[in-house]
């Protein structure tokens, strides 16, 4: 018969759970008149064990979880250190670097050998709930939670046993004691139990004397002192594990195991959403009823939850921590919930039980499944077509998820979730919307009507670190020439359009450019969504309105633009030019604000002159096709267009001058252009960049400045 294993964790790091550890070993062995192993399994306290219990072993437990070693009576010898006391001891590696090395998956074999050796075994499990933990807990017939009567303790203690509820460790199997608890202690064994919300197995006192004694001489304290108060908790301990044999009957409840592929296959369920960058090759195949089963479980504590907790009246949205309080508050009433439901064995593996609380938690709290692939930072864009297609670009390719949604009624919450906090509706007398996340990702939804077949969601993730010009450059989007001479133009005060295809990178190249400014002068941007993050402290940042319910109080973009205007702007920068508020650009651009920057949706430069003279008859000032080429002509100076090519990446195909108007055409000299010379076998797009050799006529403007303008970049035939 195999032995039982006890695991010795605390919550915090300080509560003498390493003491107790070793000195539990040393008791058991006396008052059980037993074979006991203590095994070191701290990956933060390397070595603890060894000076309290004065114990070196030959080998340690890095040593026995290599996979060709073998554990058995005849060579236990050769890998533990034995006390005259009758306790056998291997320890942990005293490097921390070495220790986090070990092989977590191996030690349940290694534990299951000393168990065939060893009637009685003592794991120090250290003060988090890391991997090599994990396995341990796996193996152990109890869990022993050592804490101290201190607040912070406390409140650590309640998260530890709400993980370990997570896990799915049964409630019996975890054991709290209290150590160094001292008689008129504020923090009473009855506050803690009433905190915690269960019983104190048992309390050891403090004895300081003794201990430090014990660990100055590197002797277990129950060898130095059996009479300390400390020394009595622990033995008591030992005693009331054998007078209520408990340990027997810890041993029939059924405990979590790891989650392997072969557990998975059993199971015919793959963990929703693991991976969600794996496309479609999450996990096993999920037959369409046990989909259903894991999706009517979900929905079922979904609606229990809604009548349990009253999640407006929770959270304050001024207040970050009340989110984090909530979460814990939520995810234990889900635990207990789902711990009633009638199906839960459908959750057979810790595993299963961490996705099913997570999916409930993200769809109470969050933004449900789509809260996976914001937080994977190799996704750039997420696009829902309805409730069960769920597309991400990764890599600069459209990719289809594993994760859905329940239905079409989750799609619409995790919408109107994004749009309320910033004052926006949808409804179907208006059923779309711009919005943006908290971290400044840009939201597009269109719901029914208008969307067919279900709501349509589409998110811009925002890059977590701001992208620079350096960033384009080693991404290969333009060479170092052509950033230079782009930082030149703006801080020249040059009036520069944005040109490119929807998703060919213009708020980020616009981003990036406005970056170029000088700190001192007063930037005004004006936005549909607020998207743009500039690094400069004097930005005045605008953002329209749609209608209210009644049907008034919208501002568009052209009402902004005229309203900097009065704002004594030194540069304006207009995210994007769709409508009339391009004829009020360009008027901002000829009289006196020079350096302003919009974008634009358009192909090539050519086509870019062609967008903005469509632009400008929108806004019904009836000027002619003459009148409006000439106003392009002097105000814009430059286009930079921007594009994304077949296999995702983004570049700077052209950098063109407005070199003026001859006749009835705007003359167009390119500074800067891509070449795309073919495809790679790795279906990448290889070309280079090169200088066309013209310099540009406001070169000579500048240097008389001052701006000092190599003439070099222009060279013909430069390259990157």
């Amino acid at each position: 018969m195999a032995g039982h294993v006890i695991t010795v964790i605390g919550a915090k790091g300080g509560v003498g759970k390493s003491l107790v550890a070793a000195n539990l070993a040393f008791a058991l062995a006396s008052e059980w008149r037993v074979k006991v192993a203590l095994i070191d399994m701290d990956q933060k306290a390397c070595g603890d064990q060894t000076l309290i219990t004065g114990l070196r072993s030959p080998k340690n437990i890095k040593d026995l979880v290599e996979p060709n070693v073998t554990i058995n009576a005849q060579t236990a010898n050769m890998f533990l250190a034995h006390h005259k006391n009758g306790v056998s001891f291997v320890g942990m590696p005293t490097d921390p670097v070495v220790a986090e090395q070990i092989i977590p998956d191996s030690a349940p074999r290694v534990i299951k050998s000393l168990a065939q050796i060893y009637p009685l075994i003592i794991v120090d499990g250290g003060s988090e709930l890391n991997s090599l933990c994990l396995k341990a807990l796996e193996s152990s017939t109890m869990i022993l939670v050592v804490l101290t009567p201190d607040l912070l303790v406390l409140n650590q203690t309640k998260r530890l046993l709400s993980e370990l509820q997570t896990l799915m460790f049964p409630k019996d199997m975890i054991q709290l004691m209290v150590n160094q608890g001292i008689k008129g202690h504020p923090i009473s064994t009855e506050m803690i139990e009433k905190q915690l919300g269960r019983q104190v197995f048992i309390s050891a006192g403090k004895d300081d004397a003794n201990c430090i004694g014990s660990l100055s001489r590197s002797t277990p304290l129950l060898s130095y002192s059996k009479s300390g108060s400390f020394a009595e908790g622990i033995i008591d301990c030992a005693r009331k594990l054998k007078a209520q044999n408990l340990l027997a009957r810890l041993e029939t409840l059924n405990r979590p195991s790891g989650t392997d592929k072969n557990i998975l296959a059993k199971n015919n369920l793959s963990l929703v959403g693991n991976g969600a960058s794996g496309g479609s090759g999450g996990g096993a195949s999920v037959s369409s009823s046990e989909q259903d089963a894991w999706t009517d479980l979900k929905s079922r504590i979904h609606r229990a939850l809604v009548e349990e907790i009253d999640f407006k009246k929770q959270v304050n949205e001024n207040d970050p921590r009340s989110k984090i309080i909530l979460r814990e508050k939520t995810k234990k009433v889900v635990i207990d919930l789902l711990g009633k439901d009638e199906n839960k064995t459908l959750l057979k593996t810790r595993e299963l039980m961490n996705q099913m609380v997570k999916e409930i938690l993200d769809e109470a709290l969050g933004l449900g499944p789509l809260e996976d692939l914001l937080a994977d930072k190799t996704i750039s864009e997420i696009m829902v077509v309805g409730p069960k297609q769920i597309y991400y670009e990764q890599g600069g390719k459209n990719k289809l998820s594993t994760v859905t949604f329940t239905n079409d009624r989750q799609v619409l919450t995790v919408i109107e979730r994004i749009v309320a906090p910033i004052g926006r509706r949808i409804d179907e007398k208006t059923p779309y919307v711009d919005a943006r996340l908290p971290d400044g990702s840009r939201v597009h939804a269109v719901i029914p009507p208008c969307a067919i077949d279900g709501c349509v969601i589409t998110i811009r993730k925002f890059p977590e670190q701001r992208l620079t010009y350096k960033s384009l450059v080693e991404y290969g989007s333009m060479t170092q020439e052509m950033a230079d001479f782009l930082r030149i133009a703006v801080e020249g005060k040059r009036n520069i359009v944005v040109s490119g295809g929807t998703g060919s990178g213009k708020t980020t190249l616009i981003n990036i450019l406005g970056a170029f400014i000088p700190s001192n002068e007063r930037i005004i941007t004006v936005e549909d969504s607020a998207e743009l993050d500039l690094p400069q402290d004097h930005v005045v940042r605008l953002e329209t309105r749609p209608p209210t319910l009644e049907g008034d109080g919208a501002i568009d973009i052209r009402t902004l633009v005229k309203q900097t205007l009065r704002m004594r702007p030194d540069r304006i920068i207009v995210g994007e030019c769709r409508g009339g508020e391009a004829l009020d650009m360009l008027q901002a651009m000829n009289t006196g604000h020079d350096g302003s920057l919009t974008t634009v949706h358009s192909n090539s430069p050519r086509d870019c002159i062609g967008r903005l003279e469509t632009l400008v008859q929108y806004a019904s000032a009836g000027l002619s096709p003459r009148a409006i080429r000439e106003m392009i002509a002097s105000a814009v100076h430059l286009i930079v267009q921007q594009t994304r090519l077949e296999d995702g990446s983004r570049k700077v195909l052209n950098i063109t001058e407005v070199a003026g108007i001859q006749g009835e055409v705007i003359t167009l000299q390119d500074i800067f252009v891509y070449r795309q010379e073919g495809m790679s076998k790795q279906g990448k797009v290889t070309g280079k960049y090169q200088a066309t050799g013209f310099i540009p006529k406001f070169v000579e403007v500048l240097e008389r400045k001052g701006y000092k303008i190599p003439r070099g970049i222009f060279n013909n035939g430069q390259a990157a």
